[in-house]
């Protein structure tokens, strides 16, 4: 079990973070938003993070201190959220592609200042960020507790006035407004929730990962998380979680693949590196054939059959 763990542990973590990155993405999708800024607040959250570990936190010697790293997750979630909300309010007048569009470039627009700044390391990143833990399977008692109370968290969410107002507005916008909702107020809602929990999972990521620089919060991650959501199911957040974990640990099964032998060359590159291109495929094939993804929400009414089954008397 030690040996299973210290080899797939990092596999593991990096799951469960992708399903947080998905689950960050269907929450502008809520209320119908194609927002694709979640690797913008990804990267703020890391370089965030990133910063104060090695400048203000810096910490000499040993492990570094686990309430430092809440720390960080806090200012990261409350800065992301500031920006979410100064974002959110101009870009999400906008609908569809055109929305698409504007949130990748407001990921671009934060790459391009990260590899600007000085403080951000430039084009070469932050490394050596500490460790809050021996070992990468470790972070599993931040990450997994995190994933399940974003779980629970979004289920009551999408069960509350609050949630049926999203989906309203995610079903017919002109009938939502037409009931009194504020279309504006709940978009911008769904949008900072997605950026607040982005930003957390970034500020986790930069001390998993050791380093980080401009290369986390790009337009290719915004493809990637995208397809964890519209493979997934874009219609419950278990697509997300699922969609998560299997598009994750789907790199290290495509090079697992490419090292088998009998191969041709060509092929077994393109395992290795075709992962967006396959990744690309999978968003065609997927939205063609599983529109609303591997996931559905029927999935619900099964448990809830369940649920009424009448108990027998003995």
């Amino acid at each position: 079990m030690n040996d299973f763990l210290n080899t797939y542990g990092s596999l593991i973590v990096s799951m469960v973070l992708g399903s947080l990155l998905g689950l960050s993405l269907y929450l502008p999708l809520m209320a119908g938003q194609l927002s694709l800024a979640s690797p913008g607040f990804y990267g703020l959250g890391g370089y965030i993070a990133a910063i104060l570990s090695t400048t203000i936190f810096r910490q000499t010697n040993g492990i570094f201190p686990i309430h430092l790293l809440f720390l960080e997750i806090f200012i990261a979630s409350i800065v992301s959220g500031l920006l979410g909300i100064a974002v959110g309010i101009p870009v999400l007048r906008l609908r569809g592609i055109y929305l698409a569009i504007a949130t990748i470039a407001f990921v671009e627009v934060l790459r391009v200042i990260a590899i600007n700044l000085e403080i951000t390391g430039g084009g070469i990143g932050i490394p050596g960020i500490p460790q809050p833990f021996a070992s990468p399977i470790e972070y599993l008692w931040i990450s997994l507790p995190l994933l399940i109370i974003t779980i629970i968290l979004i289920y009551r969410l999408e069960r509350v006035r609050v949630g049926k107002a999203l989906i309203a507005i995610r079903e017919d916008e002109l009938a939502a407004s037409s009931m009194g909702i504020n279309l504006t107020q709940y978009k911008v809602l769904a949008f900072t929730l997605g950026a607040i929990l982005a930003g957390i999972v970034g500020a986790i990521s930069a001390h998993f990962l050791n380093t980080w620089n401009a290369k986390q919060g790009t337009f290719d991650a915004s493809i990637i998380y995208l397809t964890f959501v519209l493979i997934g199911g874009s219609r419950t957040f278990l697509g997300s979680v699922v969609g998560g974990m299997v598009f994750t640990a789907l790199p290290e099964v495509l090079r697992g693949l490419a090292d088998t032998t009998g191969l041709p060359i060509w092929f077994a590159q393109f395992l290795r590196d075709g992962r967006l291109i396959i990744f690309g495929f999978l968003i065609v094939v997927g939205t063609i054939f599983f529109p609303q993804g591997l996931v559905k929400p029927s999935i619900f009414k099964v448990f809830s059959k369940f649920k009424n089954i009448p108990k027998t008397k003995e």
